[in-house]
């Protein structure tokens, strides 16, 4: 099964934008991936009962 998928426009500030540009290519990832890999890294520390919510 596929994953639905949308587009979002995010403004970075340069600091966080170099931040992702390097992580990306430490890790071999496209840099979307690495901010979905952020992201997701940070949804896996949020208790349960926030994780329902956002569902």
């Amino acid at each position: 099964m596929r994953a639905a998928f949308t587009k979002l426009m995010v403004r970075l500030p340069e600091d966080i934008k170099a931040f992702v540009e390097s992580e990306a290519a430490r890790n071999g990832n496209s840099q979307n991936s690495e901010i979905i890999r952020c992201i997701r890294e940070k949804m896996d520390r949020l208790p349960a009962e926030m994780k329902t919510a956002t569902d």
